[in-house]
């Protein structure tokens, strides 16, 4: 299942909800990203996410379905949302359950590094001194490069 909204979501009731779709899954892993309330010495106020919509849930679908392939999955889910968003609120819960840990665990780290540099989102962070553009950092690219 994939999401993509605007509303705020409680990532343990999703969690819990994505539980019950998969009992007899060996192995479930979880990653919940937050609004950062810093970056580097100046203090975040906000972060605007910004999105064509359409586009990125065709993305995601097609991100999942390319996950699918490579393990075997007995569940997926991908939340990530969009609009103004203040620190600490949840940005995207990805969920991933499989018969053995393993492909649970590789699968939700490569949802995330995928989203973290590839998902069709433009954010921008509001500081006290101002806003600016976010890009992937050098560092999330080569965790990206991994997979390829």
């Amino acid at each position: 299942m994939v999401r993509v909204q605007k509303h705020a979501f409680d990532p343990g009731a999703e969690i819990n909800a994505f539980l019950a779709t998969v009992p007899k899954s060996g192995g479930v892993a979880t990653f919940v990203g937050q609004v950062r309330d810093f970056k580097g010495a100046e203090t975040v106020h906000a972060m605007t996410l910004e999105h064509y919509p359409g586009m990125a849930e065709r993305e995601f679908a097609a991100l999942a379905a390319e996950a699918r392939r490579r393990w075997v999955l007995d569940g997926l889910l991908i939340i990530h949302r969009y609009g103004e968003l203040r620190p600490p609120e949840p940005i995207v819960l990805v969920a991933t359950a499989a018969a053995h840990r393993a492909d649970a665990f590789a699968a939700c780290e490569f949802l995330m590094d995928w989203l973290k540099t590839k998902a069709p989102f433009w954010k921008k962070e509001a500081f006290e001194s101002g806003e600016t553009w976010v890009a992937s950092s050098a560092d999330d690219e080569a965790r990206a490069q991994r997979w390829k």
